[in-house]
């Protein structure tokens, strides 16, 4: 098979937790809910899970095999990350995680791998860059309602700004499935892409020509086949040059 028929590979980052099934109960897994997968076969690309790596030759490694990654969502970093000290609505934290999505940054930089973050996904691409975080959103804007409920969704409403590149794989005002209680504060090396009716963050994007992408919603909830799209055509492009 050529390299222009092969379908592009898509790294997703996985998390890391107990999982119950059958007869089996806590034990240690590394899952990610199938919708991630599914946004990436229907946009053309071939979805591997990549669980947390504990050094840099592992995701040297990793990434070799790559045509694009996805950081995906989760729980939430560890403030240490980027120098502070928890707020008391941040109890839980996983640094294996924290440290191999990191150490998968730092390797898909090096080679200009396409990259797309998905709400935790975004904030770990501003803490590598050097940013920080809005621990506890509902401190900053007096609601929760992009936090939802347990098990829940709830629609935001986000504006992309119209010079982006995000404007041209997305409506320039849409709404989309959010469930998140922090966000991205400061972002170096990246352009603001879209913010919602509060002001907050909702989308960072590389300048250049490099698709490095990240949205603070979960486009795998709703049909937002734009981002993933963009990904898969960046990861051709990439796989073929």
């Amino acid at each position: 098979m050529s390299e222009a028929a092969r379908m592009p590979v898509i790294g997703i980052t996985t998390y890391h937790r107990p999982a119950s099934w059958g007869t089996w109960s806590d034990v240690e897994c590394d899952l990610l809910p199938s919708a991630y997968a599914q946004s990436v076969t229907g946009a053309g690309g071939v979805p591997l899970l990549v669980p947390p790596l504990a050094t840099a030759e592992a995701a040297d490694s990793t990434v070799a095999a790559l045509d694009g990654l996805i950081i995906a969502g989760g729980e939430d970093m560890n403030p240490a990350a980027y120098g502070a000290e928890p707020d008391p609505h941040v109890t839980g934290w996983v640094d294996a995680r924290d440290a191999g999505e990191l150490l998968l940054l730092d390797a898909a930089e090096r080679v200009g791998l396409p990259v797309l973050g998905i709400c935790r996904g975004m904030q770990v691409m501003a803490v590598h860059s050097g940013g920080s975080l809005i621990q506890h959103l509902p401190d900053a804007i007096g609601h929760a309602r992009h936090a939802a409920t347990d098990g829940t969704y709830s629609d935001t409403d986000v504006h992309v700004d119209a010079a982006c590149r995000l404007a041209s794989l997305l409506p320039g005002d849409f709404t989309v499935a959010s469930h998140h209680h922090q966000a991205v504060a400061e972002h170096p090396g990246f352009l603001a892409a879209a913010r919602d009716d509060d002001g907050v963050l909702q989308a960072m994007e590389a300048p250049g020509e490099r698709f490095a992408v990240a949205v603070q919603w979960h486009p795998e909830q709703h049909d937002d086949a734009g981002l993933f799209a963009g990904l898969v055509a960046a990861a051709r492009r990439y796989r073929i040059r």
